[in-house]
């Protein structure tokens, strides 16, 4: 299996010239938010992960190498929603809220990833969607990120989650950024499939 190639082993001409022009407060806000986050959502967090041990008496937590910016590696931390292979049933619940992606905001803390970007994806999704060339470098130019446009609306459609990882990384915004993490924080109460309804009404009216 091929491997993707970090920016600083490519020629200086294969990087795309969509760099992202991240505005000045996003580390901040990166920084805020992961804080925030930790001290509120500890408590549930604590909750989820004692319920999926008692689930299946294995390790509540996920480890898997992904791909951040400058298509360099790192360990993402997640909470685990599967079991041999197959989703569990609080795995699902986990799934639907988005609840599972809590513990990476240990990740946006350490600098590996952001709040609000791209998906942060594997070696192997990279390599099966072919964007592992430079021609696809704008999307490793700036930091995955918990949630993000795609993670929102895109589903498991790779055509609509590059479209929408490149609209948003050509005008990042404060505001934009923040209204993703109120969209976000809406999925974790209600779920992702009835915010989507809600967005896609939005869109056609």
């Amino acid at each position: 299996m091929s491997q993707v190639t970090p920016f600083s082993a490519r020629s200086p001409r294969a990087i795309s010239p969509l760099t992202p022009d991240l505005y000045a407060a996003k580390g901040l806000l990166d920084t805020c938010a992961a804080s925030i986050a930790c001290l509120l959502c500890l408590p549930l967090m604590a909750a989820a992960a004692a319920v999926k041990w008692l689930e299946d008496g294995r390790s509540p937590f996920f480890l898997q190498v992904r791909v951040g910016r400058g298509r360099r590696p790192f360990t993402v931390l997640k909470l685990r929603t599967m079991q041999n292979e197959k989703v569990t049933r609080f795995g699902a619940l986990l799934r639907s809220t988005g609840l599972d992606e809590i513990p990476q905001v240990i990740n946006v803390l350490k600098g590996d990833m952001s709040i609000v970007g791209p998906r942060p994806l594997t070696v192997y999704d990279i390599n099966r969607l072919g964007w592992n060339t430079a021609a696809m470098d704008w999307r490793f130019a700036a930091s995955p990120g918990i949630t993000g446009i795609s993670q929102l609306l895109a589903g498991r459609s790779a055509r609509l989650s590059r479209r929408l990882d490149r609209l948003y990384l050509q005008k990042p915004g404060l505001w934009l950024d923040l209204k993703l993490i109120a969209t976000t924080a809406a999925v974790s109460l209600v779920g992702k499939r009835r915010v989507r309804r809600w967005l896609s009404r939005g869109r056609t009216r």
